[in-house]
């Protein structure tokens, strides 16, 4: 029977080595941020207090903290640094509790708040029987132009005016296009609404300065995970301007969404975050450059790649028709994404394809043709091992920090 170390061993060697990833959820980090994962920061805790208990005051529940709270001071400022933000938190552990903890900050039990529609891409956890339910909110979905796959600003801004919500949140796990948010903002002023801006996918982009930028555009509150087009360890961060607003984001953390913010993943995150700082907009730069060539390669070989007159996508992901693919190759989502593992080629099952990863591992716009055709081939049933293999040989991990 194998045992953990041969498991983990294997799958180190067949992803990181031998795979070309195009999951657009995930990413690859550095060598420096797998060691901090591993580190003794792994085993340890801090929970500041400042408080009495039974009698005494507590400065901290936990001795020998000094350097985690300076690691976690450092991270904060380097978020603030890299998102133009007066306040950053790294403590949520993932995108999806950062938007759990955006939500539980903004609103109480029977309030409004508009979503996307998981019909437009937007996240499943933000639908109405998903964490609205849960926290005893009433959901309800922002108008959405489809043929240019973004909110249809004009429309959303006279609904916020309607329903007057307590939060308009917007994210979205298929994002290829930026929103325009200034109609919006313009609505949630009128009605005393905030807006809140989930940049899971993005956030990368964002930080390289390449997609848009929320707090600067309008929004509230920018949070999200750390492991996508972001190039850190999974987990989740969220800034904002508002001073106010931070100290009730700080105050619903501890004992309501979490209890230990796991510090080695919080030193991973700053170490991301000081990355990000040196190269990232060459990387966010070339990640959007790539989708793009991608598309149209993809294109060019009759793969059915969404919004060509678009330009195929403005961030790193490309999303393909599924009735189109069903049509012409006989395939859904699942089962070309099952004929392209075979052929060491990631890609998820919900007709998503992201550049962020191979773009991380040295990827250019001259590879997206090869991709291509690898794609293409093996999503047909041709067996491409040996061409993946050679194509995968040629990257390795860039962006090395120090740069």
């Amino acid at each position: 029977m194998r045992d953990v170390l041969d498991l983990v061993e294997r799958h180190n060697e067949w992803r990181l080595k031998r795979c070309l990833n195009l999951v657009p959820s995930e990413n690859v980090t550095s060598e420096h941020v797998r060691a901090i994962l591993g580190s003794d920061l792994a085993h340890r805790y801090t929970l500041p207090w400042g408080q009495e208990w039974q009698g005494y005051f507590v400065e901290n529940s936990y001795r020998g903290t000094r350097y985690l709270d300076e690691i976690e001071s450092l991270g904060e400022r380097l978020a603030r640094d890299v998102f133009s933000a007066r306040h950053a938190t790294l403590k949520p552990l993932s995108g999806h509790l950062a938007g759990m903890l955006t939500l539980i900050s903004t609103c109480r039990r029977g309030d409004a708040v508009l979503v996307l529609d998981a019909r437009h891409g937007g996240y499943d956890g933000y639908q109405p029987d998903a964490m609205p339910a849960m926290l005893g909110l009433r959901a309800g979905f922002l108008p959405f132009d489809e043929s240019a796959w973004t909110i249809d600003a004009s429309r959303a801004a006279d609904r916020i005016r309607e329903e007057r919500p307590r939060l308009v949140l917007i994210g979205g796990s298929f994002i290829p296009f930026p929103h325009d948010l200034g109609p919006l903002r313009r609505a949630c002023d009128d009605v005393g609404a905030r807006i809140a801006y989930d940049a899971s996918h993005v956030l990368g982009l964002i930080a390289g300065g390449e997609f848009q930028d929320p707090l600067r555009e309008g929004c509230d509150i920018l949070f999200g995970s750390t492991h996508k087009s972001f190039f850190g360890p999974q987990g989740g961060l969220v800034c904002t301007n508002s001073g106010d607003l931070f100290e009730r984001i700080l105050e619903c953390v501890t004992w309501r969404i979490e209890d230990n913010a796991h510090w080695n993943r919080i030193a991973a995150t700053a170490q991301a975050l000081l990355e990000m700082k040196a190269f990232g907009r060459e990387y966010a730069r070339r990640v959007v450059a790539n989708a793009q060539a991608l598309g149209r390669e993809l294109d060019s070989l009759g793969f059915p790649v969404r919004f060509r007159d678009r330009g195929f996508t403005r961030s790193h992901q490309l999303v393909y028709d599924i009735d189109r693919l069903r049509d012409a190759w006989g395939l859904t989502p699942n089962e070309f994404s099952v004929r392209l593992e075979a052929n060491d080629i990631i890609v998820d099952s919900v007709a998503r394809l992201g550049t962020q990863e191979v773009t991380r591992m040295g990827a250019v716009e001259a590879h997206m043709a090869v991709l291509a055709d690898l794609l293409v081939r093996g999503g047909r049933g041709e067996d491409v091992r040996k061409e993946v293999s050679e194509l995968r040989s040629e990257l390795e991990l860039t962006f090395v920090f120090p740069p």
